[in-house]
């Protein structure tokens, strides 16, 4: 048993591939990730932009597209559909074999919309009865405005990946937007699924520069601990916010709990161990998306072993230190989501500008 059938069969833990390409899927790649025992896959702007630059596996889709007269907009979101069906395909039985909890493929609403509540809803819709495959996430940033987006599309039974979340206050108001759309869900539940997408290795690289910007001996010692802390204390709030009797309600006409996902779990600094946020935070009802640098190093050396409600009170009193130290962490989530949203954007808009020249290049054909 490798490393990552481990993790889901040992640690109850179910690991993700953070890409998709094209070539993967054709290649039978991406078949091979899945039985090595990835069970989703995620993607966003900026993977399709890496995927669709410097290739030509999509030329003959986009020339036929320009042929039938779609815009640049409208051929992106036909090459990215074609992708994400194709990968659905793969992963559907794993969808079928774990019941509905695994074999997720997701996609992104357009990101200029992550202030629009209304478009959000009307895209994330849109995709779905575009899409119409059970093993669908539509992806939605957890904005303040893409909260009310969130519930609607519960509500409506989608499943949606609530994605860029940097803080404990933001992942509560997920958790409270899921189980309010729940409720005004009508009939059985369960086939409406979510995941939470907590933003892992991004938070250390803001708070670890705002440390060292402070340069006290407290300060430093605390760099690269902030990510694992904020996790750990985010699953102590995953459990609690599943049991009880509103959730015991939920669960009794079918209801799943919306798993905390982990994202963003490369390390950006080569200073610490490459697998750090993927052996820190293992533990049941979880999801990590691992880019497949990530993965490839998690199944040679990674650790398995259930860390996620270690210390659940060492993490608390960190998270005390690193404020009391000078570090706010509500800045700090509000920068992180600024970028976040500002990256893929930028990212949607230069690969439109990409395949704009790519297609005036093709020519009428």
């Amino acid at each position: 048993m490798n490393r990552l059938h481990a993790l889901y069969d040992q640690a109850g833990q179910s690991p993700w591939l953070d890409n998709l390409r094209r070539g993967w899927i054709t290649s039978g790649q991406l078949g091979e990730w899945v039985d090595r025992g990835v069970r989703g896959i995620t993607s966003n702007p900026t993977i399709f932009q890496k995927a669709m630059t410097g290739t030509d596996v999509y030329d003959r889709q986009l020339t036929d597209l320009s042929h039938e007269g779609c815009s640049v907009e409208e051929s992106y979101w036909s090459l990215a559909v074609r992708d994400i069906v194709d990968a659905l395909d793969v992963l559907r039985p794993v969808y079928d074999i774990s019941n509905g909890v695994d074999g997720f493929v997701s996609m992104e609403v357009d990101p200029a919309l992550a202030a629009d509540t209304h478009g959000t809803i009307d895209a994330a819709r849109a995709l779905h009865e575009r899409i119409a495959r059970p093993n669908l996430y539509v992806k939605i940033p957890a904005t303040p405005e893409g909260l009310p987006a969130i519930q609607r599309m519960i509500a409506e039974g989608r499943s949606i990946n609530v994605t860029l979340i940097f803080s404990l206050e933001r992942y509560l108001q997920v958790v409270e937007a899921y189980l309010s759309g729940l409720e005004e869900c009508s009939g059985d539940l369960s086939d409406v699924s979510s995941v939470a997408s907590f933003f892992i290795s991004r938070t250390d690289t803001e708070v670890d520069r705002r440390l060292i910007e402070l340069g006290s001996p407290e300060a430093l010692g605390l760099r690269g601990r902030t990510a694992v802390a904020q996790g750990r204390v985010a699953y102590q709030s995953f459990g609690e916010a599943f049991s009880g009797p509103r959730w015991e309600a939920l669960e009794a006409r079918g209801a799943r709990k919306q798993r905390p996902l982990w994202a963003s779990t490369s390390t950006k600094n080569p200073d610490y161990p490459d697998t750090l946020y993927v052996d820190a935070l293992i533990g049941p009802d979880t999801v990590n998306t691992l880019p497949d640098a990530t993965l490839e190093a998690f199944m040679d050396h990674g650790t398995v072993a259930r860390t996620v409600d270690w210390d659940v009170a060492g993490a608390h009193s960190d998270l005390e230190r690193i404020a009391a130290a000078g570090v706010n962490l509500d800045d700090v989530a509000r920068v992180l989501e600024e970028e976040g949203v500002s990256a893929f954007a930028k990212s949607f808009e230069e690969l439109l500008t990409t395949l704009e020249e790519k297609a005036r290049s093709l020519g009428p054909g």
